[in-house]
Formats: structure tokens, C-alpha cells, sequence
């Protein structure tokens, strides 16, 4: 069953896979028409710690001012199903009207999300979308991720799989123990060690086998869960 992979990289883990559609920036996934179902990574970096920006420049952004990805992702579940993967505590539940997971509590059940329809420069229409949410907690670092990176999801009209919902060991960086003791190592984590021009990318990336568990999410889609 072919399957459509929205806000992913073009040379990323989805990239030439079979019964697989990849929708990379250049393509802009807000624009998918349907009718299959999806596997979304909408962009966070306007929904997560940071939203605002760098602790040096704070507040040059605005809070989910992602160019409406993830509402576009949204009614993509609401209309096709599939699943939603985006970083644990997000602030997109919150926007959406969505109920924040659990930690290490498996799939459990959320209100469908609150969109905001636009009427050019004016928001004009809330409305909830119906169907059956579920939400979770998982740490890609079982699935092959250099950190724990903890996870939210967000699915609906799938089959919902067993995860591993525990927590994963710390991982501390050897450079960063050695260079900053313990307690540093710890607040900065893994990927803050990693480098280059390509530092963003890998610390985004999803795992082959996490990607292969989503894949499966939204190919067993029947839009009638």
C-alpha cells in the first residue's frame, strides 16, 4: 500500500523507498491533496523549547509560527489518518486542544484537535475534528537515535503497535563529560556534541527503524478507526 511522507528530508531516511511519496520542502507538503494516508514530521522549531529563538536574541519569533505545517498535517490525519510524530512537549497539543501524553504510558486516548480555519489574514472558524486521537510517549533512542530523544505521536485510523515505552539510560557524551563534568554533560545532552555542517540534520533524524514502525502505522489505514 502506497503511503504519502510528509515535511521529510529529500536525501533522508524515506527517500526512494518503494510505495513511499516524499513530500520535501521544495514539493510543500501543506498542499497535499489526498486521498492516502500520511506519515508527517511537520517542522518544531516554532513549537519546542526554543520557539522563541536563541536565549542570546529571545523572542524573535512567534510561538507556532510554522507557516501553518502543522495544521496542514492535522487535516491531513483528519482526512486520510496516518500519524503525526513531533517532540515530546511540544507546544502544538496545547495550540490544538490535544491532551499531552503520559510519559512511558502507551497509547491513550486525546479530543480531537481544534483548526483554525484561515480567511486570508483573519482566523474565522474553530472547529474539532471528529474521529478517534490517540497520542503517546516513545524515546526514539530504542530505535537506533545517538540520544534518548523523547517522542510525542499523534495517529489516527491506525493500528496502534506496542512500543517500548520505558526510559531510556542516560547517554552522556564523552567529550562533553571530560570537558564539563557531570552535571553540564547532563543539561546539554547528546547531540549538542555533535557538529558540522550537517549537526542539524543528524540531530533530527529519524531512525531507519523508527521510520519502518510509522511506515507501518499508516499503511495498515482503514479511515474508519
Amino acid at each position: 500500500m502506497q503511503i504519502e511522507a510528509l515535511y521529510i528530508e529529500p536525501d533522508g531516511v524515506y527517500a526512494g523507498l518503494p510505495d513511499v511519496d516524499a513530500w520535501c520542502e521544495m514539493r510543500d507538503a501543506r498542499g497535499y491533496p489526498g486521498p492516502l494516508p500520511v506519515v508527517a514530521h511537520p517542522p518544531c522549531q516554532r513549537w519546542g523549547r526554543f520557539w522563541h529563538g536563541s536565549t542570546r536574541k529571545p523572542h524573535q519569533y512567534k510561538l507556532g509560527d510554522d507557516g501553518a505545517c502543522f495544521a496542514h498535517a492535522l487535516l491531513a490525519l483528519a482526512e486520510w489518518a496516518g500519524v503525526i510524530e513531533h517532540p515530546c512537549d511540544s507546544h502544538a497539543w496545547r495550540w490544538f486542544g490535544l491532551r499531552a501524553p503520559n510519559r512511558h504510558a502507551g497509547w491513550q486516548r486525546t479530543p480531537g484537535p481544534l483548526v483554525w480555519w484561515m480567511d486570508g489574514a483573519t482566523m474565522r472558524i474553530r472547529d474539532r475534528r471528529a474521529g478517534e486521537w490517540w497520542t503517546c510517549y516513545v524515546e526514539q533512542g530504542h530505535y537506533g537515535h545517538m540520544s534518548r530523544k523523547p517522542t510525542w505521536l499523534l495517529s489516527r485510523g491506525v493500528d496502534l503497535p506496542v512500543l517500548d515505552w520505558s526510559r531510556g539510560e542516560q547517554r552522556l557524551h564523552p567529550t562533553a563529560l571530560a570537558r564539563y563534568g557531570y552535571a553540564k554533560a547532563r543539561r546539554i545532552g547528546m547531540t549538542a556534541m555533535v557538529g558540522g555542517k550537517d549537526k542539524t540534520k543528524i540531530r533530527n533524524a529519524t531512525p531507519v527503524e523508527f521510520r519502518d514502525v510509522l511506515i507501518a502505522m499508516a499503511r495498515s489505514a482503514t479511515n474508519e478507526k
